[in-house]
């Protein structure tokens, strides 16, 4: 199974979002995992470089082809992040996944980008957006999945912003962000079988 994790947005957490459900993956018994690094920062490359995470495989794999390439070689549960603003690798991706993680924050531009990557996606391929570093009970966040629920867009996962993912190489996984990015999994699983 091929999970892709995408935004044409930067810093939205698409690393951090990659990281965590690959170890979710390995939690939940699959194996082999690997994640593929498509982006030319190499930051999942780096964050595993330091924190090395048992189970997971990290493939670096910075153009669309060898991102494309390495997504054809390996078995098991592949996530493959993906970079910013690279529509040319976004789509040759997600034409090879089985389910695509979309991470975003709540308001600001974010909803212009992810539609266009929504647009880039496979018709029949399953899609969910991740409210990433959100700030529970605020009114940005009930409008931001209401404004998803308006555009028919299913809201996979809200990540809490006191998960302190955001922190990037220089933190280890939380429990509650491996809980929380674990239910995230689950619904990526259930749209593929």
């Amino acid at each position: 199974m091929n999970i892709i994790v995408t935004s044409l947005k930067g810093g939205v957490g698409k690393s951090t979002t990659s990281i965590y459900l690959a170890a979710a993956a390995v939690e939940r018994g699959y194996e082999p995992v690997t994640l593929i690094d498509a982006d030319p920062q190499a930051s999942s490359a780096e964050w595993l470089e330091l924190w090395p995470l048992d189970g997971i495989t990290v493939v670096e794999a910075p153009s669309e082809r060898t991102v494309t390439r390495a997504i054809g070689r390996v078995e098991g549960l592949v996530v493959v992040d993906t970079p910013p603003g690279n529509e040319r690798i976004t789509q040759s991706v997600v034409a090879l996944g089985d389910a695509v993680v979309i991470p975003t924050r709540a308001g600001g531009v974010e909803y212009s980008r992810v539609l266009a990557t929504l647009e880039l996606i496979p018709a029949t391929t399953p899609r969910g957006v991740v409210i990433c570093a959100a700030r529970l009970g605020t009114n940005d966040l009930e409008a931001a999945i209401a404004w998803w629920k308006e555009q028919k867009v299913e809201v996979w996962g809200v990540i809490p912003e006191r998960v302190g993912i955001a922190a990037g190489p220089e933190a280890r996984l939380s429990r509650e962000g491996l809980e929380n990015y674990d239910a995230v999994l689950l619904r990526a699983l259930r749209g593929w079988r």
